[in-house]
């Protein structure tokens, strides 16, 4: 049956886009705002990083970034979780004020779909914004300013425990879905499993650090999901995802080079984080890897750089995550960016196609 032939299924999907170009549009109109507190108040490092988290020098990335980094704002991600916050309460409230069938439908916000990413990303972007903040104060433990990486560790296990908790004890989920193979119970493995993959889509916001990239892969990973949902009914998810997605964008239209500003931990967190909770309410969490494969790729390469340093004395690459090695060959940023873009909209696309096929 054509789409058009089923109202409900018509209404979903216009659901869907109409609400990722309402999100899309918000962005637009708060980005003036937001841009100009930045740059009023200044809001970038106070001094380019110079060393790793381990502590070593890193001289290859600050003679590529010494510049960008003090003169660029962070913070962009309160225009992704804003904008977000914003277009759910906008509908939710249109919703409780009038019985009209169209408001009603567009009332994503709902206590079995919505609510668990809701709550994840307004409580990872607030402490992402904090890290931002200690970072453009230059106070904090890390490298130019920021919550030291043992702290940001515990914070990201301590929200990974609070959503496995909430997923095992309060929903009763206890089992992990492989695609054409079907449903295992783990039991109370689930609780450290959620964690983990909460932990290693945090490692993920390495990928954070050339103009656009960070957008353009998320974009593509959300979107990826919201494909998942939809399939599987979860139309509120989906739409979800899309808002997300259209936030992303309009983030995306302002960080292309030349970048306004940058996601920062505030985004980074606060994306990476709701992106765990999402997988394992899609029941999806198998093909994470898969969809988010360029993220692997990048954690990958931090990995295997720092093994090598460690028994072989040499590094692998110039400098690590990946994309900062092929900068320093000489690849102009944007061939990096638009490859690696194109990269992730390929896994993006095997792993939805891996998850329907199950």
């Amino acid at each position: 049956m054509p789409f058009y032939e089923s109202p409900e299924l018509a209404i979903s999907i216009i659901k869907i886009f109409v609400l990722a170009a309402v999100a899309s549009l918000l962005a637009v109109a708060i980005t003036p705002f937001l841009t100009h507190f930045l740059y009023k108040h200044k809001l970038w490092r106070k001094e380019a990083r110079t060393k790793t988290i381990t502590g070593e020098e890193a001289p290859v990335f600050y003679s590529l970034h010494k510049e960008r980094e003090v003169s660029v704002p962070r913070f962009g991600g309160i225009l992704i979780f804003g904008a977000t916050l914003i277009t759910i309460f906008i509908f939710w409230g249109l919703a409780q004020i009038s019985d009209n069938l169209w408001l009603q439908k567009f009332n994503f916000l709902s206590r079995s779909q919505t609510w668990l990413p809701l709550f994840t990303l307004i409580a990872a972007s607030i402490i992402g914004l904090s890290d931002d903040i200690l970072q453009v104060l230059g106070k904090g433990k890390y490298v130019a300013g920021g919550m030291r990486f043992t702290r940001r560790f515990l914070i990201v296990v301590l929200i990974g425990l609070i959503g496995a908790c909430w997923f095992y004890f309060k929903l009763d989920w206890n089992t992990i879905h492989i695609p054409m193979l079907g449903d295992f119970i783990i039991g109370f493995w689930y609780i450290p499993i959620f964690i983990i993959v909460m932990l290693a889509c945090w490692s993920g916001g390495v990928i954070d650090g050339l103009d656009g990239l960070a957008g353009g892969v998320f974009a593509s990973i959300f979107t990826a999901f919201g494909i998942i949902a939809f399939f599987r009914g979860q139309i509120d998810i989906a739409a979800f995802c899309a808002v997300i997605c259209g936030t992303i964008l309009t983030f995306l239209w302002f960080n292309i080079p030349p970048a306004r500003f940058y996601m920062g931990e505030t985004g980074m967190l606060g994306l990476t984080s709701t992106l765990a909770v999402i997988a394992f309410l899609t029941d999806s969490v198998v093909v994470l890897p898969i969809i988010g494969g360029l993220v692997v790729i990048e954690v990958a390469s931090i990995i295997l750089q720092l093994l090598s340093k460690k028994f072989r004395r040499k590094k692998i690459w110039l400098c690590t995550p990946i994309h900062h090695h092929f900068e320093a060959i000489g690849w102009p940023h944007y061939k990096i960016t638009m490859r690696f873009w194109i990269i992730g909209v390929i896994f993006a696309i095997i792993g939805v196609t891996i998850r329907l096929l199950g």
